[in-house]
């Protein structure tokens, strides 16, 4: 059984009350952060190995050192806009165990001398940005965010912002310039938020989980948590594991597991009768595996190698029911319509990809458009302002790729039918 971190005692009654978590040992982190300079605290995150939760994987503690030093005004922003397609495990966290995610943004915020810190939360989650603002009113009660807290000379200021719906608030910079009241539009990169960030200052942004596990490193110790899990990949991972399975749920694994054991022991695997026709390792963005793949190594650098990734940890199952066509379809249009339009690639490119898989699915295509498809995809990929373009051109090629009989069988199906 993997070691329970985040979620220990997760369905405890009271979590989410600050009363309940302090007599679990809550704050104490925070307590023991007080007395550390903020390049410990660091350099504990740094040697936990910990990379962030969000999706791209990288090193927690170096993206604190990021920041300049001194008394420049420096932000950090809790990205808490779920809304990547299979995705579910901050939604839990928020609902159940919110002082867990303050006390992290109070650590993470002494560790990078930040005095300013937002929470960006998903408009959807309507009943959870009410338990945080409950829990963010506990919290100032009892000198845990505000002036001077705990009685030293650090104050920090947290501010819960609502979000209004868009997928593209889930990247980093268009998250950055809904936080000031624009339209929720990418920014071009560099230069990047650690330099100029929130109104032009270097701004540190990390995900809900990530922020979360910082009051464990703290506790346990940097070089205890990196004990945990691979190397490369340390400490505990939620995944949202949804689709053909028949346990659907989050689960809160140690890095470096079977995929397998994942999908098939704690999610109990497809309805009887079905087997694993594809899963995406990493939300919908990733590209896609197959049943050959279910014994990989489930960590950041071993579905690398295998030509995907880790993600945001949601895992998506498609057993042998349902037609590749359907998901690549589905896929395509909720990406096409997420697009802010800012730049060429993804506006056009993802509304060609809607409009040629519509094509196969009417009967009208044939092979070359497979093979045209496939390019348009290779125009997409490392040309758009932000990463929406991939999230859709990645997982569309890897179908492509290893499903393409299914998709020219499906073709020459409805040729033979007579389809309109």
């Amino acid at each position: 059984m993997s070691p329970s971190i985040l979620f220990t005692d997760i369905d405890q009654p009271g979590l989410a009350t600050r009363e309940v978590y302090e007599r679990r040992g809550g704050y104490q982190a925070l307590r023991t952060a007080m007395t550390m300079d903020p390049d410990a605290i660091v350099a504990e995150i740094d040697a936990s190995g910990l990379r962030g939760r969000g999706g791209a994987g990288f090193p927690a503690g170096r993206k604190s050192s990021f920041l300049p030093k001194g008394d420049t005004d420096k932000y950090l922003v809790c990205n808490a806009d779920e809304s990547e397609p299979g995705t579910f495990k901050d939604r839990e966290l928020l609902a159940k165990s919110p002082h867990m995610l303050i006390e992290g943004i109070v650590i993470a915020a002494r560790g990078a001398d930040i005095s300013r810190a937002f929470i960006y939360v998903r408009g959807e989650y309507e009943a959870q940005a009410q338990i945080l603002d409950r829990a963010l009113d506990e919290a100032r009660a009892a000198g845990y965010i505000g002036e001077r807290i705990l009685g030293t000379d650090f104050s920090l200021d947290v501010v819960l912002h609502r979000g209004a719906g868009a997928y593209i608030c889930g990247e980093e910079t268009g998250l950055l310039d809904s936080l000031e009241g624009k339209r929720g539009n990418p920014r071009l990169k560099p230069p990047f938020p650690a330099i100029q960030g929130l109104y032009q200052g270097p701004t540190l942004i990390n995900n809900v989980e990530t922020l979360a596990t910082m009051p464990h490193i703290i506790r346990m110790g940097g070089a205890e948590y990196a004990k945990l899990g691979v190397q490369g990949s340390s400490g505990t991972k939620l995944v949202s594991v949804s689709g053909h399975v028949q346990r659907p749920g989050n689960y809160e694994i140690e890095l470096g597991i079977p995929s397998r054991a994942i999908i098939y022991d704690l999610a109990g695997g497809p309805p009887p009768g079905r087997r694993v026709k594809l899963w995406f390792p990493g939300g919908s963005s990733s590209p896609v595996l197959t049943a050959a793949d279910l014994d990989i190594p489930y960590d950041f650098d071993s579905l690398a190698k295998a030509g995907t990734m880790l993600g945001s940890g949601a895992i998506i199952v498609v057993d042998d029911s349902t037609p590749v066509l359907d998901v690549a379809l589905k896929l395509a249009e909720f990406y096409c319509h997420e697009s802010c339009g800012k730049c060429t690639p993804c506006r056009e490119g993802t509304r060609w990809t809607v409009s040629m898989l519509e094509r196969i699915a009417d009967g009208e295509a044939t092979p070359m458009d497979l093979d045209i498809m496939a390019s348009v995809q290779d125009q997409i990929i490392g040309n758009c302002l932000c990463v929406l373009g991939d999230a859709m051109a990645m997982p569309i090629s890897s179908m492509i790729v290893k499903f393409r009989d299914e998709l020219e069988s499906h073709m020459q199906s409805r040729q033979v039918a007579g389809a309109p």
